[in-house]
């Protein structure tokens, strides 16, 4: 363990830090081309962090990083070379551009290769209200931490806890191609969670919590992270099994998320053009409920992947994925773009804010909805395909009755196909889960299939 006395995370200098990566990003880019390289592209970037992670009262890890690095890809004709390197040194650099032109001299010429349509790059950078530094010592760091873990053990029925952590990262990086664009990005990331288990032996249950924002201020206190996670714990105390029957299936705000990810990993180019896709040829079609509307948001200020462009520099716009239930576009890159014989959505990286569009009920409305059935909150296993959309996957959760929980569940599996699955939705919860990018409330959905005992 490092003393953490010893150990500081101090704010970088912004402007200095941004401007040491477009100058590394700009050698890059003229010495690929004075090595004939027609076009080229790097990403720069530069990350601090501090993370500590304690367990019963005692530091377990604290790491305090610092981290850069930059990555060149180089297109000679149609063939592309790509080499990264760590080391941001001018003769590091040139050596790492060499690099990816012997890998291209090498490489079979596809043509798709190439960087996005310069009249697709962005070229407005509004704030969106992202950088938020605030010095962290490992000292505060840890206190954090420690009182994150304390207030789980405050509730008398938790036996023992699995860790408390508390972090921060900050970072910065820059985007530059051959076509004369330069985008520059910065962000900061607070977080806190707890791990915590109740019960002993045999019936022992193990639950969680976490909260992450972009301003240190907007996260909620280390106590009530602990707290929560002691509050979801204890209930899961008295799991039982329930028999195999066929009922509806309210998905928690952070299980329904991963339903909306598997929609966007069917809809993803590589899947696509791949044909290893559920949704092949989907683009037109009802997929969902007349009522369902999911919008791509990317300019929220302080949201999660908020950002004027993606990782090709090409600009992001506010758009529906699912409008009126309606499969409206694809998640695409310009290479898979090409590949499909479309045009790229801005999505090199990943989708930016997706955000399901809630309906008129909270989470205990919703249950009131249900009547009977199962409210899920935790899915285990990787029993889902994207080339079939089968659906399968171990859940635990609690048995509802008349619109109200009567014990919990686990050790049960839920089944369906994701299409079916999809068209089956019954209402969508006012309770947004807003920590990550893909954004949902809660999820009803028609009755599934439930193996148990």
């Amino acid at each position: 363990m490092t003393d953490s006395s010893m150990v500081a995370q101090a704010v970088p200098d912004r402007d200095q830090e941004l401007s040491f990566l477009t100058e590394s990003a700009e050698l890059a880019l003229d010495h690929a081309r004075s090595l004939g390289a027609q076009n080229s592209e790097v990403a720069a970037n530069i990350h601090f962090g501090l993370d500590v992670n304690v367990r019963k009262g005692e530091v377990e890890t604290l790491e305090h990083s610092r981290d850069r690095g930059l990555g060149i890809s180089v297109y000679l004709g149609k063939s592309k070379g790509h080499a990264s390197s760590g080391d941001l040194r001018p003769e590091t650099i040139r050596k790492c551009v060499e690099k990816a032109i012997d890998i291209a001299r090498f490489t079979q010429a596809d043509k798709c290769n190439g960087l996005a349509p310069a009249e697709r790059l962005a070229s407005k950078f509004p704030d969106l209200d992202l950088w938020h530094p605030q010095a962290m010592d490992a000292e505060l760091t840890t206190q954090r931490a420690l009182a994150c873990e304390a207030a789980g053990l405050e509730n008398p029925k938790i036996t023992m806890s699995d860790g408390a952590s508390a972090s921060s990262g900050f970072g910065l990086s820059v985007y530059a191609n051959s076509h004369g664009f330069v985008g520059r990005r910065d962000g900061t990331r607070f977080g806190q969670s707890c791990v915590l288990i109740a019960g002993e032996g045999e019936s022992m249950q193990r639950d969680y919590w976490y909260d992450s924002r972009r301003a240190f201020s907007d996260l909620e206190s280390v106590e009530e992270t602990g707290a929560k996670a002691a509050r979801r714990t204890v209930r899961r105390l008295g799991a039982r099994n329930i028999p195999t029957c066929e009922v509806p299936v309210l998905f928690a705000p952070e299980v329904a998320r991963g339903l909306v990810g598997h929609l966007v990993g069917a809809i993803s180019g590589g899947a696509l053009y791949r044909k290893a896709s559920f949704l092949q040829d989907s683009l037109g079609q009802q997929l969902f409920p007349d009522w369902v509307t999911m919008s791509e948001s990317p300019y929220i200020p302080r949201a999660p992947a908020s950002t004027a462009f993606d990782a090709e520099g090409v600009a992001t716009t506010d758009r529906d994925i699912i409008r009126n239930g309606v499969l409206t576009g694809y998640v695409l890159d310009s290479y898979s773009a090409r590949r499909l014989g479309l045009e790229t959505t801005g999505n090199a990286g990943g989708v930016h804010n997706l955000l399901v569009k809630p309906g008129r009920f909270s989470a205990p409305e919703l249950m009131q909805q249900m009547g009977t059935g199962l409210l899920v909150t935790e899915v285990m296993g990787q029993g889902v395909s994207m080339v079939t959309g089968d659906y399968s996957r171990g859940a635990a959760g609690f048995w509802i009755e008349n619109g109200e929980i009567q014990f919990p569940v686990d050790e049960v599996t839920i089944a369906g196909n994701l299409k079916d699955m999809f068209l089956a939705i019954e209402a969508i919860g006012t309770d947004i889960d807003d920590r990550a990018s893909i954004q949902s409330g809660s999820i009803l959905m028609g009755k599934m299939t439930v193996a148990g005992s």
